[in-house]
């Protein structure tokens, strides 16, 4: 929030101007009074109502200084990655040759390894199958792709999860042992679920099935899943809260799946209802309004968990500032103890399409975050734009 003062003596009057974080602005007229204790008072008055009003919920914060922002969209090389028809591969399923990644690659993820970043994202056919490729970097900015995917549908337990949509979306993160665990969405051509695979190299992965085993939630929409981890050096590490890993899934609200191993996992549930609980939401009015969705993992600071999350806008009450369906990320905070808590949320966006990659494409108006490392001491943000390209933003 700002504001400003200026004075019309003419008319003793005093116009008070105030910028909240959302973007509004409200303007006060005051008459003048010679004793400033008085001017002083009433301004301090108008500046609380309007904090107070700003926000559809009490933030436990004083700031934002919890969030990460200062991104900054690395201009003179974006986009790093786009389709390229020479990619060949043997589908083991059709048994034919298909250029895997011909129409897009989108929705990255990203982890460091032996000192280079590799970046694992989402590629499609002309058919729109999705696969999952690797590229290398050793500056997080110039990339070397591998010329076949190393996570596919195949014909095996998943195939009828997986087949014909294909694999989704992947967000990679490391455990203790060092063993690199991925979250991915499956899709069948009628339902996203959210899935989870286990690999020592990066290159060759194991396939634990559905994240939701449950009969009443494995038919569900859960699309994609963030672990809650913690930096260590350059390593995103899982980490336990309360004796378990927790991981925020979910596609228009997020719900909460707790893990004793990161490979069985349990849906958070309401005791009474037996319902799954929510944490975090839409906001009618705001770029969020039609939904939220999982970023990166979910990072352990010393003010909580914050979460980077994908919003979109709806098509009417929404943020009339941005295209209706536009993504747009942002940031949540929730309580370090009790990872269910919500605690402060930004306000707006800190990252949104405003670059012709990022506004016309596959889907128009997309900034979808997915990729997120600490890389030689600087913050590296992945992200697909317009479900066609792969771009990339540094932190300052």
């Amino acid at each position: 929030m700002q504001f400003y003062i200026s004075t019309r003596c003419g008319t003793y009057l005093i116009q008070i101007k105030i910028i909240l974080n959302n973007g509004r602005n409200r303007i006060f007229f005051l008459k003048y009074y010679k004793n400033m204790k008085q001017i002083i008072t009433l301004l301090i008055f108008f500046i609380l109502a309007s904090c107070g009003n700003s926000s559809i919920y009490k933030s436990e914060t004083n700031s934002k200084d919890w969030a990460m922002l200062n991104f900054v969209k690395v201009d003179s090389l974006n986009p790093i990655l786009e389709p390229q028809y020479n990619q060949v591969f043997q589908s083991p399923i059709s048994n034919k040759q298909v250029h895997w990644e011909e129409q897009n690659v989108l929705n990255p993820s990203a982890i460091v390894k032996d000192g280079k970043v590799y970046l694992i994202y989402r590629a499609q056919d002309k058919d729109m199958t999705s696969r999952l490729g690797l590229a290398i970097s050793e500056d997080g900015l110039h990339f070397k792709k591998q010329p076949a995917p190393i996570f596919y549908p195949d014909n095996d337990a998943m195939k009828q999860y997986e087949w014909k949509g294909g694999v989704e979306d992947p967000r990679i993160i490391e455990s203790e042992n060092g063993t690199y665990i991925m979250t991915y969405t499956s899709y069948d051509g009628k339902t996203a679920r959210l899935c989870l695979a286990s690999s020592k190299d990066l290159q060759t992965w194991t396939k634990h099935g559905l994240v939701l085993q449950e009969e009443k939630h494995k038919d569900l929409w859960s699309k994609s899943g963030a672990i809650v981890c913690k930096l260590d050096g350059d390593k995103i590490i899982a980490i336990k809260i309360k004796d378990k890993y927790w991981m925020y899934f979910g596609d228009t609200d997020l719900y909460l799946a707790t893990s004793d191993d990161l490979i069985h996992w349990k849906v958070t549930e309401n005791e009474e209802s037996k319902k799954m609980i929510t944490v975090l939401h839409p906001r009618m009015g705001y770029f969020d309004s039609r939904l939220v969705e999982p970023g990166p993992f979910a990072l352990l600071q010393k003010q909580g968990i914050v979460l980077i999350y994908n919003g979109s806008n709806a098509a009417n009450y929404n943020d009339s500032s941005l295209p209706k369906f536009t993504y747009a990320a942002s940031q949540a905070l929730f309580d370090k103890e009790k990872p269910y808590k919500l605690i402060d949320r930004m306000e707006g966006y800190f990252i949104h399409p405003n670059k012709p990659y990022e506004k016309t494409g596959e889907v128009n108006e997309v900034c979808f975050v997915e990729g997120l490392v600490y890389f030689k001491n600087q913050w590296f943000l992945y992200y697909g734009t317009a479900d066609s390209k792969i771009a990339v933003a540094v932190k300052k």
